[in-house]
């Protein structure tokens, strides 16, 4: 029997505690090595620029959650921690820096900026790991992984000489997404979409030896110097007669023919569309069924390039360019008229730049042969997702998906291992010395050969999470316990980003799926349900929560609010009930040491005598048999209600009060057991608070090994649980009637001596 070790304060303050709490427990975090039954999920690796928002929050809660669920319950978990160099974001960030240092980066070598920002990195990169400590994280932190570490990065350039020489992977002229200010390519996920008002400018071209001119409508007009035809739609009757003809395009020599497409829209400007194939992703698939020229006019920062251009615009940035142009076709009575429109343009979110489809040669993967099997693991059940209606969202992309371009005109990053002979042949491979080895086959000398500038796209190292981590190509003890994972916790807007090349990936190097259930949550919103942003300045700050109301009071609220499918609308008002909450616990702990209530560790040990002792037990167990499943459902929403509606409306509301009625040594011992097995199913929700108190409260030393199996081997009592929710029916009547009518009576009268000695006592 244990006794509480000192009394507890007066007032809930987690500052006083939570700290102190997780330094305890941090060397318990670590996987044990035995290959037993083992739980283990990837935490998605924040950005090594990043800091803790709630969206981070609530991942990092969920996964806490099952991770300190199933550690208590004997599995060997890892939780495998790390962080993404982010190629852009850490670029930009580290520039800045320099800069505000008094050093130009573009005065610096290749290996000096990289020294520089490895620099960044060792002094400031790791600032998030402290931010998900406070939230309560339990991952082994010494297992972190980045992606420019010298072991992670081996994995990378074995995944790409692989799938370089299994023709997986191959360089390309192609059409993609360029940012002007970074001078790189990026990914469709570094794209902001934004609706704005716009203008369509209505814009004549002449026919080759006629006076006649076709109207074409377009929001670039810059962009008319890379023209290779005008497309109209067969069935248009307005401009049949012109398909086969040609124009001239204004200010420049150059003809181009009139074509028949059946992707024009007849109802859409004028039904004339200029095909740009180097500037356009839709144009550039036309240009492609009609065997188009593909001409860029743009440079790599958006300059109007010579050649194609006309004189009086080359070399000038596209928006200058533009409106110089506007204004000389509007001079030349070429401009018909300016159509004020709403459309979408792309914008970068790091340059804050409108995106621009521009025509390079790039790195791709044959992402359509690597989804085949992702998409099958799927199909048959192997990987499930929660809720459902995701695998929906994931084949839609996975069945429709392009050539994935992982190559990026940045320094920091995995350098692509390729290197060039001098008339552009190819070697690629583990090293420079193999690259070398290979050159000499093929008759050129080492000193011939330049390496390839170009890294890789972070979401080509981050596809190869599951196993790199964990050593791959190497065989370890770790992914023979922990390959293929168990869960992976995410948000819907990185399915198609981080998820689906995760699935590519392990399905084509491990031959085995990478995790076996995918639990998708919602974004969180603000309290109005508005996406939350600085320009808004609804921004809520999780630190700043976790200051004012405590880390398990955030917890709980991110847990409560996720409900599955719908975005969670947050506000610091929820947070505020949850601490409200959570005072309650401690409240009943309060109360419970100064009734000198025991905690028994051993709850099956209590002889039961009373009905109301025998209720409780069945509600406690009932209440862990509600947990397991919705844990094992991913219903975090509905677990915490079950906690919530336990402890304050079984516990506090009624058992508590009866106990005050009947003060015995069975109910003493029975009030001070059934809570040390409340704080131990709640403790992984709740970690901070429940591990402070059993502490306290001399139940345990720590609540992170200690299962609540035994729960699950006591008795139900049907018969006493019916007649406790009985005297609770009287007991809600006669505070809603506020009168003793002769059926409540009748019905006290029905109740045995102590539930009867409860509710005369009420009256």
């Amino acid at each position: 029997m244990a006794q509480a070790t000192s009394m507890l304060e007066k007032t809930y303050d987690p500052k006083q505690f939570e700290s102190e709490i997780y330094q305890k427990n941090i060397s318990n975090f670590y996987p044990n090595n035995e290959n037993n039954k083992c739980f283990s999920i990837l935490m998605p690796p924040p950005n090594v620029t990043g800091s803790l928002h709630l969206g981070h929050a609530l991942t990092y809660t969920i996964q806490d959650i099952l991770i300190r669920y199933y550690r208590q319950n004997r599995f060997n978990t890892l939780w495998q921690p790390g962080i993404d160099h982010a190629g852009i974001a850490t670029q930009m960030v580290v520039e800045k820096d320099l800069i505000a240092n008094g050093i130009n980066p573009k005065e610096l070598s290749r290996e000096e900026f990289i020294e520089k920002t490895w620099e960044w990195k060792n002094q400031s990169g790791d600032k998030i790991f402290e931010q998900q400590k406070a939230l309560g994280c339990s991952a082994p932190w010494e297992l972190s992984r980045f992606t420019m570490d010298e072991n992670f990065s081996k994995s990378v350039i074995e995944a790409f000489v692989v799938l370089y020489k299994n023709g997986l992977i191959y360089k390309a002229k192609r059409l993609v997404n360029w940012d002007n200010k970074f001078q790189t390519a990026i990914s469709d996920l570094e794209i902001q979409n934004k609706e704005e008002n716009g203008i369509l400018w209505h814009i004549k071209y002449q026919l080759e030896n006629s006076n006649e001119f076709i109207t074409i409508a377009t929001t670039r007009p810059e962009t008319m110097f890379g023209d290779t035809a005008i497309a109209v739609h067969p069935d248009d009757e307005r401009y049949k007669y012109l398909v086969g003809k040609v124009a001239r395009i204004p200010y420049t020599d150059r003809l181009i023919p009139i074509i028949a497409d059946g992707y024009i829209d007849m109802e859409k400007g004028t039904g004339c569309l200029k095909v740009t194939p180097a500037h356009d992703i839709n144009d550039f698939a036309i240009g492609k069924r009609h065997n188009l020229e593909m001409i860029s006019i743009l440079d790599k920062y958006g300059n109007m390039v010579p050649g194609y251009t006309p004189k009086f615009l080359e070399g000038l940035y596209l928006k200058k360019a533009r409106k110089l142009l506007l204004e000389k076709l509007k001079e030349d009575q070429l401009l018909v008229k300016e159509e004020e429109i709403t459309h979408t343009l792309p914008y970068g979110d790091r340059s804050g730049t409108v995106i621009e489809p521009m025509l390079t040669d790039q790195w791709f993967v044959d992402a359509k042969r690597l989804a085949d099997a992702a998409i099958k693991a799927v199909e048959e059940g192997k990987v499930r997702f929660y809720p459902e209606k995701w695998k929906n969202t994931y084949f839609e992309w996975m069945k429709n998906i392009e050539p994935w371009c992982i190559s990026r005109q940045i320094i920091w990053g995995h350098q692509i291992p390729a290197w060039y002979g001098p008339n552009g042949e190819i070697f690629v491979e583990k090293s420079e010395q193999e690259a070398i080895e290979a050159a000499k086959k093929a008759d050129i000398a080492g000193d011939q050969l330049t390496r390839e500038t170009d890294v890789l796209d972070t979401w080509f190292s981050s596809g190869l999470w599951p196993f790199a981590t964990l050593g791959w190509p190497e065989q370890t003890k770790m992914s023979q316990m922990f390959y293929p994972t168990t869960t992976l916790v995410t948000g819907f807007d990185i399915i198609f980003f981080w998820v689906a090349r995760m699935m590519m990936m392990s399905m084509y190097f491990m031959n085995e799926i990478p995790f076996k259930d995918i639990y998708v949550h919602a974004l969180v919103r603000d309290e109005k349900g508005q996406k939350m942003s600085k320009s808004k300045g609804n921004v809520m700050d999780p630190l700043s929560l976790m200051e004012e109301f405590g880390a398990d009071a955030l917890r709980f609220t991110l847990a409560f609010l996720s409900v599955p499918g719908r975005d969670i609308k947050f506000g610091k008002e929820h947070v505020k009930i949850s601490r409200n909450f959570i005072t309650k616990i401690w409240n009943a702990a309060r109360f419970l040491q100064s009734k000198g209530v025991p905690f028994e560790n051993n709850i099956s040990s209590i002889i039961l005598t009373s009905d109301l002792n025998k209720w409780i037990i069945t509600k406690l167990k009932k209440f862990q048999i509600e947990i397991d499943q919705n844990i094992k459902e991913y219903r975090f929403d509905y677990a915490t209600r079950n906690i919530q509606f336990f402890i304050r409306d079984i516990f506090c509301d009624f058992f508590v009060e009866a106990i005050k009625i009947i003060d015995n040594a069975e109910t003493k011992a029975i009030a001070g057991a059934v809570f040390a097995e409340f704080l131990r199913i709640a403790n992984p929700f709740i970690p901070f608070i429940t591990d402070y108190l059993a502490n306290v409260l001399g139940i345990a030393e720590t609540l992170i090994f200690s299962s609540s199996d035994n729960v699950l081997k006591l008795e139900l009592y049907e018969n006493a649980e019916s007649e406790v929710d009985k005297l609770i029916s009287i007991i809600h009547s006669l505070r809603s009637e506020k009168q003793i009518t002769e059926e409540l009576k009748n019905q006290i009268d029905d109740l045995s001596g102590e539930l009867k000695k409860i509710a005369e006592s009420i009256i």
